[in-house]
């Protein structure tokens, strides 16, 4: 019997809903033993998230400064054959509590010599997230085998309003004319043929290959005109989270005034650098196709966007 772990954080709700259909084939098959954690912060994370409050984390999220945990029920020493890890994503890096697993000591007994998938539910930038997942899968000797990733529904503009009204709101519903918030349902549901192709490829030991389980599943695509916007992105959390680290702690009352400063600085970089950063892309794309192909092949690795084996499983998208 192959035993999968599948380890979990998810504050809304929606990545939870990811695993599940991703877990059900597996639950449902008798040669496998599936355990499911779920990482729970020792002061939780709200949801809905008051502005500020979610504000004042990005520079822990991007310093990696993760908080304690409560302990997990399964025992360190569980000798997994194969790790599922599903994340979202704050302020371009893993949200903080899978941050603060992934640099614990249990980490390192349970994911150390294993392949691990890992699954992504975000508004759309997730490849710098992604490089600092992998050094942290690193440095737990894990090996990464998969990814996939599922973004919300509707256009960039849309998902700019839909998504921070639903994480401090509560309200995901559909509204003037902008979809309803998150992944699609749709997706979700789809995201059983992972699961179903994790079945078959553990039946044939795939786990113990190099190459991916989900391969030609349309498990992830990068959008190669965001990754610019990602990078300046980035830089800046870096710098701005530097000098609100100097000024305080998370919750101190004193970083409240540069947020505040903060926030105008980065919707007047929304407005005028990011849509500078995608018509240069788009400009230079003719001259740069090679390139971004490379690009692309790059972030969408190991998995791929490939579909021919979508007909092969029963519910593709």
């Amino acid at each position: 019997m192959k035993k999968i772990l599948v380890l979990q954080f998810s504050q809304t709700g929606q990545l939870s809903n990811i695993v599940q259909s991703i877990s059900t084939p597996l639950q449902e098959s008798t040669g496998i033993e599936l355990k499911t954690e779920t990482l729970q912060p020792l002061d939780p994370y709200p949801f809905p998230w008051p502005f500020f409050r979610f504000l004042d984390v990005f520079p822990e999220c991007v310093y990696l400064d993760a908080p304690e945990l409560q302990p997990l029920q399964i025992d360190s020493d569980y000798d997994a054959d194969l790790v599922i890890l599903a994340y979202q994503v704050w302020f371009l890096a893993p949200a903080l509590p899978i941050t603060g697993f992934l640099q614990s000591e249990q980490a390192k007994r349970l994911l150390n010599g294993k392949p691990v998938i890992t699954v992504i539910g975000c508004r759309n930038m997730w490849t710098r997230a992604q490089e600092t997942m992998k050094a942290m899968l690193d440095d737990c000797g894990a090996r990464l085998i998969d990814n996939v990733v599922l973004t919300d529904q509707g256009s960039l503009l849309a998902s700019f309003i839909t998504t921070p009204r639903w994480l401090w709101t509560g309200k995901k519903g559909p509204f003037w004319g902008f979809p309803a918030a998150g992944v699609s349902d749709q997706d979700i549901q789809a995201c059983c043929r992972f699961g179903q192709a994790i079945e078959q490829g553990l039946g044939e030991d795939a786990e113990k290959s190099e190459g991916p389980m989900l391969g030609g599943l349309q498990a992830v695509e990068a959008d190669v005109s965001q990754i610019q916007s990602e990078k300046v992105g980035y830089r800046s959390f870096l710098i701005w989270g530097k000098l609100l680290r100097r000024i305080g702690k998370q919750g101190d009352a004193k970083r409240t005034p540069v947020l505040a400063v903060y926030v105008v600085f980065l919707i007047l970089m929304i407005v005028t650098v990011v849509p500078l950063s995608m018509l240069l892309k788009a400009l230079l794309a003719p001259l740069m196709k090679q390139r971004y192909q490379q690009i692309k092949t790059y972030f969408e690795a190991p998995s791929g966007s490939g579909s021919e084996r979508m007909e092969e499983f029963g519910c593709g998208k």
